[in-house]
């Protein structure tokens, strides 16, 4: 098998919906062990993938691991695989909290390991993950680390004391902005309009938003002003956001964030 997940959730599906709709890897070339039957079956069902119950036969199998269990059962998942892991083998990791130097003491010998930050957009082929390799992995190893990660969106390489920057900005971002769009609709139908319809005008205006930041090159500042007309209805929204600190309740919030990040 060249791909092997051990962890078959929501994240581990957005990266097997990727590769396979990229043509990157055949789903015949692709296992994932779960212990848990349904999620097995969920996998196996949609993307036509090999499953087991059995974490070290996914192991063993494959030429890279994706380890996507919750980061409070990557110690006993690790200590139950690193005697299947093989020198030549490339693992991926994407549980915030657990560093290269973390890692590779849990491994207890030299193990090619890029740890990543992806997000759940990547369930709608638009999410945006940080990868960062350990010094055993080469150039062309982080090449083709790259391109299944950006199968599922846009990936960038960053530094790694840049990742619980990742986790506030990216990784929980969306959280905030589902937040935000239930606050629009939940206006929206304050004042007459439909929830389901509220929900599309809301969502749609981030999505538009969010491509003209990405397209444009242009400043979110200067976005901002030129929606702002002099003494008009943007400016006066945009005044009331200010006075009751919305820019200073996300910083806080992200701050709150990257602090439980650096910790876990």
């Amino acid at each position: 098998m060249k791909l092997g997940f051990i962890g078959t959730g929501n994240m581990a599906g957005a990266i097997m919906g990727g590769i396979i709709k990229k043509g990157l890897i055949a789903p015949e070339e692709i296992i994932g062990a779960d212990i848990m039957p349904q999620s097995r079956e969920r996998v196996k069902e949609t993307y036509g993938i090999a499953v087991t119950a059995d974490n070290k036969e996914a192991a063993e199998k494959s030429e890279v691991l994706i380890l996507s269990v919750k980061p409070q059962f990557y110690a006993q998942t690790i200590a139950e695989i690193r005697d299947c892991i093989r020198e030549e083998q490339l693992i991926i990791t994407i549980a915030p909290g657990k560093t290269l130097a973390w890692l590779e003491e849990q491994f207890r010998k030299p193990v090619k390991i890029i740890r990543t930050m992806p997000n759940t957009p990547a369930l709608a082929g638009e999410g945006m993950t940080a990868v960062c390799p350990n010094a055993c992995v080469t150039e062309e190893e982080k090449a083709y680390a790259l391109e299944i990660l950006g199968s599922f969106g846009k990936v960038e390489v960053v530094p790694e004391h840049l990742i619980d920057a990742v986790v506030a900005v990216s990784g929980s971002s969306p959280a905030y902005v589902f937040l935000f769009i239930e606050a629009m609709a939940d206006a929206a139908v304050a004042e007459g309009m439909p929830r389901q319809q509220a929900y599309q005008f809301a969502a749609q205006a981030v999505y538009g938003s969010a491509k003209m930041v990405l397209e444009t090159g242009k400043h979110p500042g200067e976005l901002k002003d030129m929606v702002c007309s002099p003494a008009g209805t943007t400016i006066e929204a945009v005044r009331v956001l200010e006075e009751k600190g919305f820019r200073s309740a996300v910083i806080e919030a992200m701050k709150a964030c990257a602090e439980v990040s650096r910790n876990l």
